[in-house]
C-alpha cells in the first residue's frame, strides 16, 4: 500500500544532494510547481503545452509533486552562463551571421541584384 507524502517526504538531505544550495531548490521546486499547476489548471482547454508531472505521486500537492520530481532526478538544476560564456556566443553567433552574409553576396554574383 502506498503510503502519503508529508512534510517529511522527501527528506531535505535527499533533495539537497540534487541542487547545490537550499535557495536553488526552493526556487526550483516553486517553478515547477507553478507549471504542474498550470497543466492542471489548462487540461480542459486542450492546449497541451506545459509538460505533465513526471512521477506518480500520491500527492495532490502541486509543490510536493515538484519535489519528488527533483528527488528522481526528472527534474535538474542549469546554471546560468557567465558573462564571458555569454560573450564568447555573442562572437561565435556575430561570426556566423557575417558568414552567412558573405555566402549570399557571393552567390548573388556581380551581375545580379539592384
Amino acid at each position: 500500500m502506498a503510503t502519503r507524502a508529508n512534510l517529511m517526504n522527501p527528506r531535505m538531505e535527499e533533495l539537497l544532494v540534487r541542487v547545490d544550495s537550499k535557495f536553488t531548490l526552493v526556487t526550483l521546486s516553486a517553478m515547477r510547481a507553478r507549471e504542474i499547476n498550470d497543466y492542471y489548471n489548462q487540461l480542459g482547454e486542450g492546449l497541451g503545452k506545459i509538460v505533465p508531472p513526471q512521477v506518480t505521486s500520491v500527492s495532490r500537492k502541486p509543490l510536493s509533486i515538484a519535489m519528488e520530481e527533483i528527488e528522481v532526478g526528472k527534474i535538474e538544476s542549469v546554471p546560468l552562463p557567465t558573462e564571458e560564456e555569454l560573450a564568447e556566443i555573442a562572437a561565435a553567433e556575430a561570426a556566423a551571421a557575417e558568414a552567412a552574409a558573405a555566402e549570399l553576396a557571393a552567390d548573388a554574383g556581380p551581375g545580379e541584384g539592384a
